[in-house]
């Protein structure tokens, strides 16, 4: 039986209606199954009328025995394994099936997949953008917008997929043509509920490597995972201690994988040492599936960097206003700061994941002159900042008053950095809305004729 008859009058269940929840659905639907999703939340107009529109019943505000009654249960990502829907599909002795093992068998082309704490969205886009500039039919999936479900039946010659922790955790049956892991530091800790089961999940994304494909990870995670690699890379600063390196040298000049240099560092348009590094990794990845770095490299050039990554929205008055709003952990944020050249005034704050702002305190001191707080989790920061003797912060409340208090102390020379080491989800819907939000505030005081930013 093929894969796309295997489920005619089968009774599938979906837990959970966000974007890929419903795109899962409608796989399903496609593929001949009676389906059936349920959301313990409020389900959006969009997505009602979707489900509607393809005769797929659904509940929302809680999960009834109906979402129990499925032949097969497919869970969405955002669903942790202590989730009591999850639990009682335990206690009923039902295996759920994660995303990528339900989706993945009906995906035409070889797959990368890539992963980390930051900059996964960065190199996935970077590499379809290189291979599609190859000249062969690729496209980019995953977290970065697409659900992968959309692709199913059709076909490709490479996918980019970026793959999160969460999807990493309840898969089991995924075959990819390489891995890539830009890094690891603290992340979803309150869905994973330590630091070490969260860095196991994504580095699973090496054990569905198939035989001839290849890993690329840091060199200081190389200790992640707990199985081999197939064909392991290793990126680092300077000189490397592990074999099969790709290093970026010292002197921030260039890439080299085994002594071939992937690209130099003013090819790109990209900013900070942080988006080097994602820039290696994809360069690495295009030289591992056989492409010539050399035409790889003349490709970098055209390649925009995605909204909310360390994008310049203006400079006025020899002041830059930069949105990071993708920058939603300590990690990021640190890196952010350490990677723009120049004095920063940072605005942090938003809803928090469980980390220990503590890991703020350091590249604050040694990057910014200013720190404005806002959102949920300010208190906290606020307190790990006291811990740490960091004076130099302001409470603003939301984000207009943020932005108007930098703008009035920025001097030239600084920029003012959006990068709030938190989710957004206390005022905003994600961090694109945040981020535009950010930068519209930004060119609103810099129309303003007695606003600072003139």
């Amino acid at each position: 039986m093929s894969e796309h008859s295997s489920l005619r009058g089968s009774r599938v269940t979906v837990l959970g209606a966000g974007i890929s929840g419903v795109s899962i659905a409608l796989l399903a639907r496609r593929l001949g199954a009676s389906v059936f999703v349920s959301d313990a939340g409020g389900i959006s107009d969009a997505a009602a009328k979707t489900l509607e529109s393809a005769g797929i019943p659904f509940e929302q505000g809680g999960h009834t025995d109906r979402a129990l009654s499925g032949d097969l249960t497919v869970v969405g990502s955002g669903f942790p394994p202590s989730a009591p829907i999850v639990k009682k599909l335990n206690e009923r002795g039902i295996e759920p099936v994660g995303e990528l093992d339900f989706v993945m068998p009906h995906i035409g082309g070889r797959v990368i997949g890539i992963t980390g704490s930051n900059g996964k969205t960065t190199t996935t886009s970077l590499l379809a953008h290189l291979l599609v500039s190859a000249g062969v039919k690729c496209a980019a999936a995953g977290n970065i917008g697409a659900p992968i479900a959309d692709l199913a039946g059709r076909d490709f010659d490479f996918i980019a997929m970026e793959v999160s922790s969460f999807q990493l955790h309840w898969a089991k049956r995924v075959s990819l043509a390489g891995a890539v892991m830009t890094n690891l530091a603290p992340d979803h800790i309150d869905w994973h509920g330590s630091y070490e089961s969260y860095a196991s999940s994504k580095a699973r994304i090496f054990d569905f490597v198939e035989e001839g494909g290849f890993s690329v990870l840091q060199e200081r995670d190389a200790g992640a995972p707990k199985g081999g690699m197939r064909r392991p890379h290793f990126l680092t600063w300077g000189e490397a201690s592990l074999g099969n390196a790709i290093s970026l040298s010292a002197s921030r000049r260039n890439a080299v994988l085994n002594g071939v240099e992937l690209f130099g560092f003013g090819d790109t348009k990209l900013l900070g040492a942080h988006n080097m590094e994602n820039t290696a990794m994809a360069m690495a990845a295009m030289k591992l599936l056989g492409f010539g770095e050399r035409a790889a490299r003349s490709s970098l050039s055209s390649f925009s960097p995605p909204p909310h990554r360390c994008s310049l929205v203006l400079e006025k008055g020899g002041v830059r206003y930069i949105d990071d709003s993708k920058g939603t952990n300590i990690a990021a944020s640190s890196a952010a700061m350490s990677s723009i050249e120049g004095p920063h005034i940072v605005i942090l704050g938003g809803r928090g994941k469980g980390e220990d702002y503590a890991g703020l305190v350091g590249p604050l001191k040694k990057f910014a002159r200013r720190a404005i707080l806002i959102g949920e989790a300010s208190g906290d920061i606020a307190a790990a900042l006291d811990r740490g003797e960091y004076e130099g912060y302001l409470a603003a409340g939301d984000m207009e008053s943020a932005v108007k208090i930098a703008a009035e102390i920025a001097a030239p020379g600084e920029s003012v950095l959006l990068s709030p080491a938190c989710t957004s989800w206390d005022s905003y819907s994600n961090y694109g809305e945040r981020g535009d939000h950010f930068a519209s505030l930004v060119r609103r005081y810099a129309r303003e004729k007695d606003d600072p930013l003139r």
